[in-house]
């Protein structure tokens, strides 16, 4: 699909959306533990609970981007809105372990609906610059969970509610929601494919391995910060204040992303970052104090370009697959984090089972958990590690070629004339 125009407006309302979307994430995160103390909730449960904000969301991007090329942007965003609207008030309205099933399923599909319409849309608005805008455009997504870690934090301290911490994130919602009725979107002139041509090329193995990499980038980042209030209660560190940083950290690498990706090529900024994630995990799961938060800027610096680098490749590597492809892979990528949610609290439930039989002191036993947990979600970017390896040898030698194929032909064009 070409745009007529470069709407800056629009580009406004889709960070804003996003922005909406990580601020769900951030203050979710920091009453997770009040929420399993209001309503007695287990880990299992609690994790559950965070897995239905991530099933919700692929199922959203799923059909959003299959109905992308039919509906328009405009109307998934407007279908974000109203769901956005919708789980916010069930949320602080839920009552126990069910209401915030249905509330949280909500707000994960609203969440969706915005990566549904608004990826293409960032794409289609940037068609010669497509990784460098879509960073950008992602840059709201960690700079969201900054501002909900900091309102979450000091609501927090000043002893407010949960509940009230839920009620702000009805403020940037109704905004965007205000905008989207007063903004013009630019005319769609072509669609250069059909949703039907689009789903012919999903099955790339190119396409289908960059799925894959996709659920483990996806839990290496989020799976780690949507319990990071719990893993990391006993560091030292203040969990809430390390997942702003964190968050910070990869806001300003996402604007700036543009000469880096240029320099490297999206495959060998993946490979990069998966080597320092691994590293942040690791000293997170083995230092305590202070020294947290150097560990912290490591795994920020390793996840910074994790999600839209991906979503990137796709557009750069597989533009065939279209609106749909886009949607597929972040689809693909929360759904892979909402079936490791109840995993993760289920090692957190062993390792709390097990540091009770060991009759190691409370202390001892968050410590435990934090190590346990940090150990296993090691695994994720450890793989990641060698899968972006060959995927850059595989790239290079793709683009080696492509290079000599060219030098022959206009060598043989020289000699013809």
């Amino acid at each position: 699909m070409t745009i007529t125009t470069n709407n800056p407006n629009i580009f406004r309302l889709c960070c804003l959306a996003l922005t909406v979307t990580a601020m769900t994430f951030a203050i979710r995160a920091g009453i997770l533990g009040q929420l399993g103390v209001d309503y007695q909730l287990t880990g299992a449960q609690l994790g559950w609970v965070n897995a239905m904000a991530f099933l919700g969301f692929p199922i959203a991007t799923m059909v959003g981007g299959a109905l992308y090329n039919a509906l328009g942007a405009r109307k998934l965003i407007a279908l974000a809105f109203i769901c956005h609207m919708l789980g916010l008030i069930l949320t602080i309205t839920a009552g126990g372990f069910w209401g915030l099933l249905v509330s949280t399923f909500f707000i994960g599909f609203a969440n969706g609906a915005v990566e549904a319409g608004c990826n293409p849309l960032v794409a289609e608005l940037s068609p010669n610059n497509k990784v460098t805008m879509l960073n950008r455009f992602h840059v709201w997504f960690p700079g969201g969970i900054v501002i909900g870690a900091l309102v979450s934090s000091a609501m927090t301290h000043f002893g407010l509610s949960w509940q009230l911490q839920v009620a702000v994130i009805l403020v940037p919602t109704i905004i965007y929601g205000v905008l989207l009725l007063k903004s013009e979107f630019p005319a769609a002139v072509e669609k250069s494919h059909s949703t039907a041509e689009n789903f012919k090329y999903l099955f790339s193995p190119l396409y289908l391995f960059l799925l894959l990499c996709m659920a483990f980038t996806a839990t290496t980042e989020l799976g780690t910060q949507q319990w990071i209030e719990r893993i990391l209660s006993s560091s030292g560190a203040s969990p809430m204040l390390i997942l702003a940083l964190i968050t910070g950290l990869m806001a300003v690498g996402r604007y700036f992303a543009g000469p880096l990706v240029h320099k490297l090529n999206p495959t060998g900024v993946l490979l990069a970052s998966a080597v320092l994630a691994a590293l942040g995990i690791y000293m997170m799961g083995n230092v305590q104090g202070n020294s947290i938060y150097f560990a912290a800027i490591l795994f920020a610096i390793g996840c910074t370009y994790f999600w839209p680098t991906m979503i990137g490749c796709v557009a750069e590597y597989q533009p065939k697959t279209g609106a749909l492809g886009l949607s597929l892979i972040g689809g693909v990528g929360m759904f892979a984090v909402s079936m490791f949610n109840p995993v993760i609290g289920g090692w957190i439930d062993n390792a709390q089972q097990l540091a009770q039989s060991q009759q190691l002191t409370e202390l001892q036993t968050e410590v435990a958990i934090g190590q346990a947990v940090l150990g296993n979600l090691l695994l994720f970017p450890v793989v990641l590690i060698f899968a972006f390896a060959g995927l850059y040898w595989l790239i290079n030698k793709k683009q080696s070629k492509c290079q000599q194929d060219s030098t022959r032909l206009n060598l043989a064009g020289n000699e013809h004339d």
